[in-house]
């Protein structure tokens, strides 16, 4: 990165755009769900390992929302730990500062699915050198009752954010996510995806930032209007069993393999705020096996193989 580029890396602008998407978001889903988002602003200690602050809004027991966490954090620490030097080697030893917005949905009814959303961005740094940065982030969809037209309109959505800033983004990052939100130990991915992407700087601080953005504010676009269709549908008490069997699948994923959840924990940061992702209420069955031609054995069978939904 350039001397030029350096000074475009403005931590105030970051900031304000990452909290004005947190507000935008407990908005919109507080509008429709009827229920205000709880704000629980915290601060780090400045001798702690991890420094910074951050607002976690939390809604419990909505109409709509079982469970929702839309998270913001703006943290600074003297190392980088070793969850992301181990992908990264040329940050090992620089100072850090992780700033962003990530959120999961947990709505009540079985047949809205389940969302996740993330948008962040990295700077490192150490004397005489140039600051290392990239942004990281996307969104993605897990149904317990599949709906084609939801699937579409999700990933059309995210396509459209992407396609001004290269239209083979949306394949690459749509592919990146298939096999991110991947559980190995089950091979079976956890929804029907959407887009991922990390370590991204190579359009330019300005463009990356841009971007990122671009994803950050298609969310509501994508998710809201598969809530509005669903969430008044009708559902049986062994319909929420399986929803709740799946979140299963969520917890396992989020424990093992997401980069976010254990850079979090690895570093210091704060425990409530990173484990607001977990689900209320999960199941866990032994050895369990959909029946043959069920809508629970269709979202194995159809739904959770990835797929050109755009096709």
């Amino acid at each position: 990165m350039s001397s030029t580029e350096q000074t475009q890396i403005n931590i105030a602008e970051l900031e304000s755009y990452f909290l004005g998407l947190q507000d935008r978001i407990t908005t919109a889903m507080s509008a429709l769900d009827g229920k205000a988002f709880v704000v629980d602003a915290w601060e780090k200690p400045e001798d702690s390992k991890l420094r910074g602050y951050g607002h976690t809004c939390t809604l419990d027991g909505g109409n709509i929302l079982e469970k929702g966490g839309v998270g913001f954090s703006h943290v600074r620490g003297d190392q980088m730990p070793p969850s992301a030097s181990h992908h990264r080697p040329e940050v090992a030893g620089r100072s850090f500062e992780a700033m962003g917005v990530s959120l999961v949905f947990h709505p009540n009814n079985p047949k809205v699915p389940t969302t996740h959303m993330n948008v962040r961005c990295f700077i490192a740094q150490a004397p005489d050198k140039e600051p290392v940065w990239w942004f990281g982030g996307g969104f993605d969809l897990t149904p317990y009752y599949g709906v084609d037209e939801d699937c579409k309109h999700f990933h059309q959505t995210a396509k459209n954010a992407l396609d001004p800033f290269g239209k083979e983004l949306y394949p690459r990052f749509k592919k990146w996510c298939d096999e991110y939100f991947y559980l190995k130990h089950r091979e079976e991915p956890r929804g029907i995806g959407g887009v991922f992407f990390d370590d991204f700087n190579e359009l330019g601080f300005e463009q990356s930032f841009a971007m990122t953005r671009a994803v950050g504010d298609a969310f509501i676009e994508a998710y809201l209007p598969i809530v509005e269709r669903r969430y008044q549908d009708s559902f049986t008490p062994e319909e929420k069993a399986f929803q709740e069997y799946r979140r299963g699948r969520y917890v396992e994923y989020n424990l093992l393999f997401d980069r976010g959840t254990i850079f979090g924990l690895h570093s210091g940061g704060r425990t409530e705020s990173i484990l607001m992702s977990m689900p209320p209420v999960v199941q866990w069955w032994y050895n369990w096996q959909p029946k043959p031609g069920t809508p629970e054995a269709k979202l194995y069978d159809y739904y959770l193989k990835p797929r050109d939904w755009l096709a």
